[in-house]
């Protein structure tokens, strides 16, 4: 009984650390990427879209990070792990990639934009060129 009861104890416990983590991270829509945009003055926002993709316009305050460079983990690598890192792309394909890089290279905060640009812009959000 002891076992059992340590084990469920154990599981838990898991259980309450994933979904802490969860909530720091994941996918966001249009408005949620724009709410924390707005709050947390320490994001570093990347796009991670084509030099061409980003002069057609992009989000106020983001940083080109283009995907398909050979560099594209050497520069990701550079961010600060301290702060939290929001991505996004045309359509949601290249975030939800760069996302995982930086999940898996310790960055404690990673936000995707679902949709990517096509989201935003959708969602009447503003860009800039």
């Amino acid at each position: 009984m002891k076992k059992l009861l340590f084990f469920l104890l154990v599981l838990s416990s898991l259980s309450c650390t994933q979904t802490a983590v969860q909530a720091q991270s994941g996918k966001l829509n249009a408005a949620e990427f724009e709410s924390i945009l707005s709050k947390d003055k320490t994001v570093q926002l990347v796009d991670v879209r084509t030099p061409e993709e980003y002069a057609a316009g992009h989000i106020e305050g983001a940083r080109l990070i283009d995907f398909y460079d050979t560099d594209f983990a050497a520069r990701i690598g550079k961010l600060d792990k301290s702060k939290p890192v929001m991505v996004y792309c045309a359509a949601g394909g290249r975030s939800a990639s760069a996302a995982e890089q930086l999940n898996k290279m310790g960055f404690k905060k990673v936000y995707d934009l679902t949709g990517g640009m096509r989201a935003w812009r959708a969602a009447g959000k503003k860009a800039v060129q």
